[in-house]
């Protein structure tokens, strides 16, 4: 009786056996070949192209001294409507051009201060422009310097006026960009891959990198430089 039992037991062991042997085989033959597919490659694509800023920001500071608080606005008043007339006489438009609210020191007031001024009292007054016109605003900031023989006391570009320069058209240059650096970086994975001895094939990833705006140098800040990165990770073949 257990003879007859026993039998069967085996019979079916054994066939479990070789399922699972069979399902070890084919689990394993399915790695290997989803590691044949992993096989990839990484790559960087770059684009890079130069613009001109289209808008610009100029401050000018106009600043004055006085131990008289009510000739002190005068004065600043006089510089604003001098300023403003050098600006419109030279093409630039009323709505370019921004008035600050006039800052005024007392140096007296100061208790910790045992110093000795000759003037009590200075004021100051940003002129601020924004414009598109940046070419017409760069020729004009090189004739300033005909304010001074007016008595007009001011600076810009300085470390608190600092002429800024800005490419606002960034969204049109954006895909003929993108398209460069996809192909660039496609370019390079050709080569890796014919090096090789492999062939290339469908894009498994890809990162679109941050586009990056900057100046092309310290003296041509109007000229900008336009960059992306875009990262790539390709299938590879046999």
């Amino acid at each position: 009786m257990d003879k007859v039992r026993i039998l069967p037991t085996f019979i079916l062991g054994f066939f479990i056996f070789i399922g699972l042997l069979s399902l070890g085989y084919f689990i394993s033959d399915a790695f290997l070949k989803s590691k044949d597919l992993e096989r990839t490659v990484v790559v960087k694509g770059l684009s890079e192209k130069e613009v001109l800023a289209d808008v610009v920001i100029m401050p000018i500071k106009i600043t004055q001294t006085s131990n008289d608080l009510e000739s002190l606005i005068q004065k600043i008043d006089l510089d604003t409507k001098e300023i403003i007339k050098f600006l419109n006489d030279n093409g630039l438009k009323d709505q370019d051009i921004t008035l600050g609210a006039v800052s005024i020191v007392d140096k007296m007031a100061n208790e910790f201060s045992n110093q000795e001024f000759s003037m009590r009292y200075l004021a100051s007054k940003v002129i601020n422009i924004y414009s598109n016109e940046v070419e017409k605003i760069r020729a004009l900031n090189g004739k300033l310097s005909e304010l001074s023989q007016k008595g007009i006391l001011f600076k810009t570009d300085d470390y608190d006026t600092k002429i800024e320069y800005i490419y606002t058209n960034l969204n049109d240059i954006k895909p003929n960009m993108i398209e460069e650096a996809t192909s660039n970086a496609r370019t390079v994975a050709q080569k890796f891959a014919q090096d090789s001895n492999s062939k290339l094939g469908k894009i498994k990833k890809a990162t679109q990198g941050q586009f990056e705006v900057v100046s092309r140098d310290k003296n041509s800040e109007h000229i900008k430089k336009v960059r992306i990165v875009s990262t790539i990770e390709y299938y590879l073949a046999d």
